[in-house]
């Protein structure tokens, strides 16, 4: 509880100087390891060669981040649980002041690996859970991840988001919905996200998948948390348009285990400045 409640300070002094000065990042996803131990038919951010990127150069990376006045650090991959040395890595963003979180497919994840992110000072970490039973699309199942998100709520002491997922590709919609309330009955943040295609490119849920988007809103997400649900969300479910401003580049950062700074993972390659200069 305690942990929680500082959590909340430090997240709503992000906020509180996000408001004041429009100079800094508010975040930045950072890529220690390319390659995964998965090979799900949705994604392209993955690898099976890539070698973890060296310790020092991380560290460099992190400093550097902390030293643009960057609030939130995301590591992500790839698998980043695959980097011998993760734990230095979440220590190094905590030390820099930053609100250190974690993307993983959690299949790594045992009761002594959960106790070495509670001691490096994880402050959040999110896992996408795509289907109940595992198909040809993704092995990212409640089936195979159950276990390990009851080892989650016995022993992590950070935020623990699981998200699913609704749109193209996913044969069952209605396993969002289970996911959802399984997160939830665990104690833990549950969101929902609309995946798009090679592109970028978004499209309207069917109407099976739009019940699935309205069942799941009824759940909610959490007292104390990001996500949320809302006009610009129901209207990417819809396909309709949106007026919004997207802060790539300024607010929001992404850099790729090559050291690039890229508008987000799906725009790689622009503007593909190295994170040094």
């Amino acid at each position: 509880m305690l942990l929680g409640l500082r959590r909340r300070v430090r997240e709503i002094r992000m906020f509180v100087r996000a408001m004041q000065s429009g100079s800094h990042p508010i975040l930045a996803q950072i890529v220690p390891m390319r390659r995964c131990n998965l090979d799900c038919g949705y994604c392209n951010e993955y690898d099976k060669v890539s070698a973890p990127v060296p310790i020092d150069e991380m560290l460099r990376r992190i400093d550097k981040l902390a030293d643009l006045g960057t609030s939130i650090i995301t590591v992500s991959g790839g698998e980043p649980t695959l980097h011998p040395e993760l734990d230095a890595i979440i220590r190094r963003i905590r030390e820099r002041r930053a609100i250190a979180t974690l993307i993983t497919n959690g299949l790594l994840l045992t009761p002594s690996r959960i106790r070495r992110l509670n001691r490096a000072g994880l402050d959040y970490l999110q896992i996408s859970i795509d289907n109940v039973v595992p198909d040809a699309v993704s092995k990212k199942s409640l089936r195979v991840l159950d276990r390990k998100l009851e080892w989650l709520a016995e022993h992590a002491e950070f935020g623990v988001t699981i998200n699913s997922v609704l749109g193209t590709g996913v044969a069952n919609p209605e396993d969002a919905v289970t996911i959802g309330r399984r997160a939830r009955e665990l104690g833990f943040t549950s969101t929902l996200g609309i995946l798009h295609d090679h592109s970028g490119q978004l499209k309207a849920l069917d109407p099976a998948h739009q019940r699935a988007y309205q069942d799941f809103r009824k759940l909610g997400t959490g007292l104390f948390s990001f996500a949320h649900f809302d006009h610009f969300q129901d209207n990417i479910a819809r396909g309709e348009a949106n007026r919004w401003h997207c802060r790539a580049g300024g607010r929001f950062l992404y850099i790729c285990e090559d050291g690039l700074v890229h508008y987000c993972s799906q725009q790689r390659g622009r503007p593909g400045i190295p994170l040094a200069d």
